[in-house]
């Protein structure tokens, strides 16, 4: 299969009118010219980019990993991410109980092991907790709250099925026991990110030797910047190394002109896009959200939200066209971004595709259109309008 554009988004280039070459998932070949008669999909004056990565996703429309430890749950995630540019995520976890996290693990790890038929690509599993601190708890529930224990770790590689499967640590680094386990973390492939934390930039200082790559959600559940104590956002800011990863821009969490300063310090090379959407509807218990000024009950196939004046609405938590938009898709956060920013797509490329790929090490399959990679790639407009979503040369959208 042949996809046509007059610009396909190649690393450090634009190719201008082109022929992309699709087989058995990869991209086979990248031409100026094809024979006459072959047909082809004609995107002529769209933009043809890499998938979005979401290395940072609890949950999408009908599927929840955090609230499900379900097969059906994440396939429903893959069913539908694709509508909004993601072609690989990572199933993210928040502070739960051992034994669900363990059992996280491993069904992940048999997904990953499947032929993929639905869509989006599972990468691997985003922990986020249990090692986090109370001071930043954020929305996490706190009953499950652990010190960095290294017999823990062992518990959660030791559960993969399929190794490489934890891709990903949220840690408080200041607790104790942390500089053993970001050690065998390292030593096992695992990025370690600062998050829900009360660091101070001694403790980054220290243990980013160790392998600690960045921050988990930059501004959010951290301790902030003082000009005597730059904390885990100050020294996020400070060390050019150090990856700001930033949840979905709606503005709620972090103004826009709070998201610039890191931009004009970090550049696109070190900043990672997420949503950090957790699949809302999906939730098992009711909780309030103090951001929103909503409580989200969750009843049967049902799920209400009600505010805090006492008006609600009531959903069905199965229908994904009813409950998409209770919370931000990842295109719609990058049109935000972009409005906001106006970076070039080369470097919106770096933020939502790129640098996610190599903070993942799966940089030499994903994260760019090149010979040889997985063949996920969007159609956009300009606007960042989304046309069309193909994961692994299938088209999903």
């Amino acid at each position: 299969m042949y996809l046509y554009s007059k610009n396909i988004y190649l690393p450090n280039q634009v190719k201008k009118t082109g022929f992309l070459l699709i087989e058995d998932g990869k991209i086979k070949d990248i031409v100026n010219q094809i024979e006459e008669g072959i047909l082809f999909e004609d995107y002529s004056d769209y933009l043809l980019i890499p998938g979005f990565i979401d290395q940072h996703l609890h949950g999408w429309g009908t599927g929840s990993f955090t609230s499900k430890k379900s097969k059906k749950s994440i396939y429903e995630m893959q069913k539908h991410l694709p509508e909004v540019g993601v072609t690989s995520f990572l199933a993210t976890s928040g502070a739960e109980p051992i034994e669900d996290l363990v059992h996280g693990i491993k069904i992940c790890g048999e997904i990953m092991n499947e032929e993929n038929t639905y869509g989006s690509t599972l990468l691997g599993v985003h922990l986020e907790g249990p090692f986090v601190s109370r001071k930043n708890k954020g929305m996490m529930n706190e009953d499950y709250f652990k010190e960095p224990s290294l017999e823990i770790m062992k518990r959660f590689v030791n559960a993969q099925v399929t190794d490489g499967t934890i891709k990903l640590m949220t840690m408080a680094i200041e607790l104790p026991g942390s500089k053993e386990v970001i050690q065998f973390c390292h030593k096992n492939g695992i990025q370690v990110s600062v998050g829900h934390s009360s660091a101070t930039f001694a403790d980054i200082t220290e243990l980013k030797q160790f392998g600690v790559g960045g921050v988990t959600h930059m501004f959010s559940g951290m301790s902030g910047f003082h000009h005597r104590e730059l904390g885990v956002a100050g020294s996020a800011l400070f060390y050019d190394d150090l990856y700001c990863e930033f949840a979905k821009q709606t503005g709620m969490t972090v103004r826009p002109e709070a998201f610039a300063i890191a931009y004009k310090l970090k550049g696109p090379n070190r900043i990672i896009m997420t949503t950090d959407d957790v699949g809302i509807a999906q939730i098992d218990k009711e909780r309030y959200h103090y951001i929103r000024k909503q409580t989200f009950i969750p009843d049967g196939d049902k799920f209400i939200i009600r505010n805090d004046d006492g008006n609600q609405v009531v959903y069905d938590r199965t229908n994904y066209d009813e409950i998409k938009h209770l919370e931000l898709g990842y295109i719609y956060s990058i049109q935000n971004l972009n409005k906001n920013i106006h970076p070039s797509v080369h470097e919106m490329i770096k933020m939502t595709s790129e640098n996610s790929a190599k903070y993942l090490n799966v940089y030499d399959r994903k994260g760019s259109l090149e010979i040889g990679k997985d063949a996920d790639i969007l159609v956009i407009d300009k606007d960042y309008n989304l046309y069309a979503t193909y994961c692994m040369g299938r088209k999903c959208k």
